[in-house]
């Protein structure tokens, strides 16, 4: 069977359009909670469902589990829904294993099987893929993140500003388990007015104005006190190091050096916003928000010459290499001698 997008599996579902068997895999599991909940509110009377819903891990299944569980007629139903997770644990050679894949050649019309794949198998088992409608559940970029999160936070009664949304999944980032945590606790607290970004920033431990992309914006404006002075409190932050920050950066210069080229080439403004854009959506890189990347990279270029964007490049590779060297334990120190030097030119440019 042919592969289904997140956006058209969820648009489907919706519909109330369900298939006989579904095969969900990739690294977002919360978005793969929310498929199977779905898939159960529509297929199922929630007075019957504890009647006509079966959760199993396909690892402990044999052919005989696997032969009730897919064939059972449901019960005062149309239909009734099966869970397998862990699939990943299928072994080859296993006989539940051949048996569902018996099943797969003509699957039951009475019943809908939703095989779940854990996030830490990254690859596609292409012999369950191809019986089923399968689903790759990648981790949404930062500004469907926001949408999530603004979607989830309504759910639960928190009013969250916008710049409050963006402040958390910046500091946060896009992995829709971690914010969930985050939404969590300020779901409990006493309700009350919209929380603004301060607030925000107060409760999750990262100040607005004080998050990774914050001092990455700082070294590449030109402002080199600034991004100095945030780096205590950005490398104290959970999950950041100076590998993390070097790599946010390396990232930018080279999305840099792209706006460079074309910037270049003649082109400004919105003219060049859009040709960085179009370059952004030809790769499509994981974790950004491309509108705002495009933005800010059209931005630098004027004062980005390619020999700075190289120089700043080399220096960071440098920087990454003795971070990694295990004899070397001044994180701080190291990351303030990069925006030192990657600073210079903006002073001679000046």
């Amino acid at each position: 069977m042919p592969a289904q997008s997140m956006d058209s599996l969820f648009k489907s579902l919706n519909k109330g359009d369900l298939n006989a068997v579904y095969y969900f895999h990739g690294a977002e599991d919360v978005l793969k909670d929310d498929a199977i909940k779905t898939i159960l509110d529509q297929a199922l009377d929630p007075s019957l469902r504890d009647f006509n819903f079966d959760q199993r891990s396909a690892a402990q299944l044999d052919a005989e589990d696997v032969h009730a569980l897919c064939n059972t007629l449901p019960m005062l139903a149309e239909r009734r829904v099966v869970l397998l997770r862990d699939v990943e644990g299928w072994k080859r050679k296993t006989k539940g294993r051949a048996e569902f894949l018996r099943y797969l050649e003509r699957p039951s019309p009475d019943t809908i099987v939703i095989m779940v794949q854990g996030s830490g198998e990254e690859g596609e088992d292409r012999e369950l893929a191809s019986g089923a409608t399968a689903v790759r559940f990648d981790p949404l970029p930062p500004e469907r993140a926001q949408k999530w999160l603004l979607n989830q936070a309504s759910k639960l009664g928190v009013v969250l500003e916008p710049d409050a949304a963006e402040h958390l999944v910046r500091s946060v980032g896009s992995d829709l388990g971690a914010l969930s945590s985050e939404l969590s606790k300020l779901a409990s607290l006493p309700a009350g007015e919209p929380l603004t970004a301060a607030r925000v920033g107060e409760l999750v431990g990262v100040r607005h104005g004080e998050t990774l992309w914050d001092w990455r914006e700082a070294v590449l404006d030109g402002r080199t006190g600034q991004a100095v002075t945030l780096l205590p409190s950005v490398l104290a932050q959970a999950g950041v190091s100076g590998v993390k920050l070097v790599t946010a950066l390396g990232t930018a210069l080279v999305g840099l050096g792209i706006a460079r080229a074309h910037y270049d080439r003649g082109l400004r403004g919105r003219s060049l916003e859009a040709a960085v854009m179009k370059s952004l959506l030809s790769v499509r890189p994981f974790g950004m928000t491309y509108k705002d990347e495009a933005s800010s990279w059209s931005r630098w270029a004027p004062n980005w010459p390619n020999r700075r964007i190289r120089s700043a490049l080399r220096l960071a590779r440098d920087t990454d290499m003795a971070l990694k060297n295990t004899t070397v334990s001044d994180e701080r120190g190291l990351m303030t001698d990069l925006v030192l030097q990657i600073g210079v030119p903006s002073a001679e440019a000046a």
